[in-house]
C-alpha cells in the first residue's frame, strides 16, 4: 500500500506545481496589465506556495523510502529507479506519469519565472528612469521636431 500512499502524494506535489504556476500567471498578467499595485501580493502568494513545497517533499521522499523497502530497491532510490523496479506495468506506468507531468510543469514553471523576472527588471529600469528624469526639463514635441510644449511636460503630472 506504500506505492499508493506515495501516488497519492505526487498527485499533491503536481497539484502544488500546478498552483505555483497559475500564481506565476497571475503575476506575469498583473505585470504586463500594469496592476502594479497587486504585484506584492502576488508575490507573496507565490512565496507561500514554495514555503509549502520542502514539506511536501519530505513526505514524499519518506514514501519513496517505504517503497523502495516494499519492492526490494535500496532506500536511497530515486523515482526513476522506483519505476524501473516498479513489480507491475501498472505501477510503472502510474509513476511515469507523475514524473512526466511534474517535469513538464518544473521547465513551465522555470519558463514562466525567467519570463516574469525580466518583465519586472524591465518594469523597474522604466520607473527609475521615469523618476530620474523628473527633475530634468523635457519638453513635448512634434513628429518634425518642433516643440509644441515647453519644459513643463512630463509623464507624471508633477503639478498636483
Amino acid at each position: 500500500m506504500a506505492a499508493h500512499d506515495l501516488s497519492m502524494q505526487l498527485m499533491r506535489e503536481r497539484e502544488m506545481l500546478e498552483l505555483l504556476l497559475f500564481k506565476l500567471d497571475a503575476q506575469q498578467m498583473l505585470i504586463a496589465t500594469g496592476r502594479n499595485r497587486w504585484i506584492r501580493h502576488a508575490a507573496n502568494e507565490i512565496e507561500r506556495v514554495l514555503a509549502a513545497m520542502p514539506t511536501v517533499a519530505l513526505s514524499r521522499d519518506a514514501l519513496v523510502v517505504a517503497v523502495a523497502d516494499e519492492w526490494g530497491v535500496p532506500e536511497a532510490s530515486s523515482l526513476r529507479e522506483l519505476i524501473a523496479a516498479a513489480p507491475t506495468d501498472a505501477w510503472r506506468e502510474v509513476l511515469t506519469g507523475h514524473l512526466t507531468t511534474m517535469l513538464a510543469l518544473a521547465d513551465e514553471i522555470q519558463q514562466m519565472k525567467q519570463i516574469n523576472e525580466q518583465r519586472l527588471r524591465t518594469a523597474i529600469r522604466v520607473t527609475q528612469e521615469t523618476i530620474a528624469g523628473l527633475g530634468t526639463a523635457t519638453g513635448e514635441y512634434d513628429p518634425a521636431g518642433g516643440v509644441v510644449r515647453d519644459a513643463d511636460a512630463r509623464l507624471l503630472d508633477t503639478r498636483m
